[in-house]
């Protein structure tokens, strides 16, 4: 590397590293405030609380390492032509092509990092958080109870206490549980008390009623739900998770914890709905095209960087281009994933996104062939207008 492209590719890279950090930690930041609460309120330790917030980096950078890659590069070359380097690089014979050789090398090593992240540490480590996530749910459930809020431990059990002590005693309880569909259940109790079991945390429950919609029998002479109401001097409810994830050993995986292999060729014995394998091939393209948008953005920015031409003063206009363009690519990008999501006929409408304004950027950077290219003004000769 000679010493122009080492001065060109340090520049890039300490502002891609420095802009990178700073804004995947402002995103940790932002999305960490909702465990902060189980830490001071709830008990929940520290070290779980890093651990469990670090594990969602992974899925923050593979986003943003492309769109950083991408300001960088421009801001970098708009800020080497307002300071004129880029005429003096032109000056001494450099090609513009010899001049986007540094943010090529930075936009390729960036789409590496891309891949290696989508391909195995976004799955691992989503992986990893669901397991933590289903695990506080279940069996930490009582740490999410707050008094005075519904507290919501999955998506079929909702549990509100007016008033919880330091010793775990609950009062005023009420408790919605649609873990059996057909039978959704709720129960009022003056007080409780939270109690540690093998199977999971429990609630005792102490001077309440329980209340339940049930179907009738065929033969009753009032056909239809009808309401079952228990008073109880004490009962137990199980905080752990539902009846069918207790059935089923394994929880269900969603889409970012499978690798792309999985992805594309799901295990028939899962027994997947057609709608999910079709979002499942949607995001297997997705997370094999949009490593490549770092290099795409990449080019996108030095075309307009570069083609933009010499001018006394400065000029913004490449700045606004450019950053016109990305955001429209990643609209298209979003819809192009919804739309293959629905049918994968609009696959290639993910590769598009990538692969038009590659072959673009390179066409305008080799100095759009094809186009007819505008004379310069010549000037006036001086002796068809003589002075008088």
């Amino acid at each position: 590397m000679k010493r122009l492209d080492r001065y060109l590719f340090r520049q890039l890279s300490v502002t891609l590293v420095a802009v990178t950090v700073g804004l995947a930690a402002l995103v940790w930041l932002t999305q960490s405030l909702r465990f902060i609460e189980l830490v001071l309120d709830r008990g929940l330790s520290p070290a779980v609380f890093v651990e469990l917030t670090g594990l969602l980096l992974p899925s923050f950078l593979a986003v943003i390492l492309p769109i950083t890659t991408f300001v960088v590069t421009l801001f970098t070359y708009v800020r080497l032509a307002s300071d004129r380097e880029l005429v003096v690089m032109r000056a001494a014979g450099l090609s513009d092509w010899r001049l986007a050789r540094p943010a090529l090398m930075l936009a390729a090593l960036a789409t590496g990092v891309c891949l290696f992240l989508q391909a195995w540490l976004v799955p691992v480590s989503h992986a990893a958080f669901r397991e933590w996530q289903f695990e506080i749910r279940n069996e930490m459930a009582a740490i999410l109870l707050q008094e005075g809020v519904f507290s919501a431990l999955g998506e079929d059990l909702t549990v509100y206490a007016r008033r919880r002590d330091a010793n775990g005693e609950l009062y005023g309880i009420m408790v919605h549980d649609s873990r059996e569909p057909k039978v959704p259940v709720t129960i009022l109790a003056e007080r409780g008390r939270l109690v540690t079991t093998p199977n999971g945390p429990r609630v005792m429950l102490f001077n309440g009623v329980r209340q339940s919609m049930e179907q009738a029998p065929p033969d009753s002479a009032t056909p239809g739900p009808r309401l079952s109401v228990l008073s109880f001097a004490e009962n137990s409810l199980d905080l752990a998770s539902s009846s069918r994830s207790q059935q089923d050993s394994a929880r269900n995986r969603d889409s970012r914890e499978r690798f792309i292999g999985e992805l594309l060729n799901p295990d028939p014995t899962e027994n997947l709905p057609e709608r999910d394998i079709r979002k499942f091939k949607a995001e297997a393209h997705q997370r094999l095209s949009s490593p490549f948008t770092a290099l795409a953005f990449a080019l996108v920015a030095l075309a307009t960087a570069l083609s933009s031409g010499f001018r006394r003063h400065s000029d913004s206009r490449p700045a606004m281009i450019g950053v016109g363009l990305v955001v429209g690519l990643l609209a298209l990008g979003l819809a192009a994933g919804n739309a293959a999501a629905r049918n994968n006929v609009y696959i290639p409408l993910i590769w598009a996104q990538v692969a038009v304004p590659t072959v673009v950027s390179i066409w305008v950077l080799i100095g759009m062939p094809g186009v007819p290219r505008r004379r310069p003004r010549m000037p006036a000769d001086p002796s068809e207008n003589p002075v008088s």
